[in-house]
């Protein structure tokens, strides 16, 4: 019945829809955010969110509906999200030109290991079943 209501409703009900939406979510993050804080978790906020999020949506507690829209909308603009940490990091040129190599060597030694340890762990899985 609501989702007539909205239908009819043309782009007044769109954007009580999406702050809707924005509001289960912004609800989920802000509850985890308290409880990181409350039990002092050394765990990001935003981390415990997506999955709490992943928790309920399987539980069926959270449809899909309650937060699809909003979802899509910030997924397709995810990248303008880290524009603010790009321009951080013009900041850091001589930090990058004295330590480069070893950053270099850091990013793809922590980027090979795990790809590696996975392959390697699916492999033995899959062979001893």
């Amino acid at each position: 019945m609501l989702r007539g209501v909205i239908a009819r409703a043309g782009l007044p009900g769109r954007i009580v829809k999406s702050l809707g939406q924005f509001g289960v979510l912004w609800g989920v993050y802000f509850g985890c955010a308290r409880l990181v804080d409350w039990l002092g978790w050394p765990i990001p906020a935003n981390v415990l969110g997506v999955v709490v999020l992943f928790v309920l949506l399987c539980l069926g507690v959270v449809r899909l509906e309650h937060v699809e829209g909003v979802a899509d909308f910030l997924l397709r603009h995810l990248v303008f999200f880290f524009v603010p940490i790009a321009v951080g990091l013009m900041d850091w040129g001589e930090v990058f030109a004295r330590y480069g190599a070893v950053l270099l060597a850091a990013i793809l030694v922590s980027s090979l290991l795990p790809l590696l340890a996975v392959g390697f762990l699916t492999l033995f899985l899959h062979r001893a079943r």
